[in-house]
């Protein structure tokens, strides 16, 4: 029977990871425009109407809008949240103009756009490596401890003892660099690149596909080859400060090459873009974790804020990475982009945006069983 953790209990977790973040993030936009020299009109977690705020000495409205799901800082100059230039800025007096973000030269206002997805990055490192020298670091040789009869591995041949050295010509140091790969390629056939007794050796192997539910009702489909690691190999070696950032940096590698591979899987069709989540979607992950224990949720946090880091770097104008893009271009081209292609540009990457923010809502509404439980009642 699954478990839930309840409304209230969801609600707080997903503000508690979400909140916190967009936070950071337009903090560092806002930190480094003001290094700049740039005045910060607004400064808003959530959008719509404002719930409450205050205005700082400096002129910023420091606001909360009623709709928590993300947030923006308005520079002067803007014509809208979106970093749009307004066409006034140009008729303001000299010494306003001179602090508006169209003002300033292209590589300070790409250093302000880059400066949040920086932050969530460096956000997430800083969990990581508080947690790697919390815990430790587990060190998982990738040699076969275990062989379940029948599985994938046993009809590939491979034996205890074996040592992986390579799945699909990817290079494998350690057994969960092995069930990261294996897990996400259910039903593929892979090439095994492996040593027996010092010898190498090659395979092929069809991946088996186990679903798992968790203890919330959660159902999820992965790979499995049907291998266990060799205990007796296993060891755990302390970490310490000046080591923590490269292992930080290291799983945040891996995190962001399973990414990679999710979404490569998407783009070619092996994935169903059913699997792609939204809000509710974080939500309800939030709640489930948070009730996990403390590791678990700062763990999904640190997740979140990859997450969250990636998707504004995407080159998708009215988002970060759509900015630089334009950045970019003047900087080659030696003036800005037209006015009229920066508008329609925004227009598009908004209506793809707001296109994709609906499909992802129609897939968690889905994964809620809404779309189930409306074809049973019309049934």
């Amino acid at each position: 029977m699954s478990q839930s953790p309840g409304l209230l209990v969801t609600l707080l977790a997903f503000v508690l990871v979400i909140g916190p973040l967009v936070f950071v993030h337009e903090l560092g936009h806002y930190l480094v425009g003001r290094w700049c020299g740039v005045k910060a009109d607004e400064f808003s977690i959530g959008f719509g109407q404002e719930v409450f705020g205050v205005t700082d000495k400096r002129g910023t409205r420091w606001r909360f809008g009623w709709l928590p799901i993300g947030g923006y800082v308005k520079f002067a100059g803007d014509m809208d949240p979106s970093s749009r230039s307004d066409p006034d800025w140009l008729a303001m007096p000299a010494e306003e103009r001179a602090k508006t973000f169209p003002a300033k030269p292209v590589w300070q206002r790409a250093l302000i756009v880059a400066a949040g997805p920086f932050t969530n990055f460096l956000v997430a490192l800083l969990i990581l490596a508080a947690y790697a020298m919390a815990i430790g670091e587990a060190r998982f040789p990738p040699v076969v401890g275990l062989v379940e009869p029948g599985s994938a591995a046993a009809a590939a041949g491979l034996q205890q003892g074996d040592r992986i050295t390579a799945l699909g010509g990817r290079r494998i140091d350690d057994f969960t660099q092995m069930i990261e790969f294996v897990r996400l390629r259910p039903g593929r056939t892979v090439r095994i690149d492996y040593e027996r007794a010092g010898a190498p050796r090659a395979t092929e192997a069809v991946i088996g596909a186990t679903t798992l539910t968790d203890r919330f009702g959660n159902r999820a489909q992965i790979g499995r080859l049907g291998l266990g690691y060799d205990k007796a190999s296993v060891r755990y070696d302390r970490v310490g400060l000046l080591r923590a950032p490269g292992v930080a940096l290291a799983k945040m590698g891996s995190i962001l090459a399973m990414m990679r591979d999710v979404i490569g899987q998407i783009v070619t069709g092996e994935r169903s873009v059913k699997e792609l989540g939204g809000p509710l979607q974080i939500a309800k992950i939030s709640g489930e974790q948070f009730s996990e224990g403390a590791a678990n949720f700062i763990l999904l946090i640190a997740l979140v804020s990859i997450n969250l880091a990636v998707i504004n770097l995407l080159p998708v104008p009215v988002l970060d990475g759509g900015h630089l893009l334009f950045y970019a271009i003047e900087a080659v081209r030696r003036r800005p982009v037209d006015a009229k292609v920066m508008e329609w540009a925004f227009r598009g990457g908004l209506a793809a945006v707001l296109a994709l923010m609906l499909m992802v809502t129609f897939n968690d509404l889905g994964s809620f069983g809404l779309w189930s439980r409306l074809a049973g009642l019309i049934g």
